[in-house]
């Protein structure tokens, strides 16, 4: 991860890192990871490392859940990333089902069930293309 990058960069440990931003250092873990991040988060982070946030948002996608494009967007997009704190988590969640879909469609012994593995990953992945579309990360 690009945080992780940054700080070995300074030779600064991770309890550097959250004293300098005013983070904890599970949050610092945690993004470090490759899990979500806040607005917030990022922007103490790219003060920190005095980087443009933009740099941090290249690997870090989030959703912005109080832009006034993310409420425009229809019920039913809103209730599939209920939850869901970015894209990455959708696309994993997308993989899965193709993987799980496979898997019982070669080695299991109810094929049907196969089917609704493949449809809820062609929703999930119909969903974050909408979303891309609609430029919502």
């Amino acid at each position: 991860m690009i945080i992780k990058k940054l700080r070995a960069d300074k030779k600064w440990s991770q309890e550097q890192v959250a004293t300098f931003s005013g983070l904890s250092i599970r949050t610092i873990q945690r993004v470090e990871s490759g899990q979500s991040a806040s607005i917030e988060t990022l922007k103490s982070l790219a003060s920190v490392f005095e980087i443009d946030m933009s740099k941090l948002t290249e690997e870090i996608t989030v959703i912005d859940k109080t832009s006034d494009n993310w409420k425009k967007q229809p019920l039913w997009f809103r209730f599939l990333f209920f939850g869901i704190p970015s894209r990455r988590v959708q696309l994993i969640t997308e993989l899965l089902g193709l993987l799980v879909g496979l898997l019982i469609l070669f080695f299991g012994e109810n094929k049907e069930m196969s089917s609704v593995f493949f449809i809820t990953a062609y929703i999930v992945g119909w969903s974050v293309r909408y979303g891309d579309k609609k430029d919502l990360w």
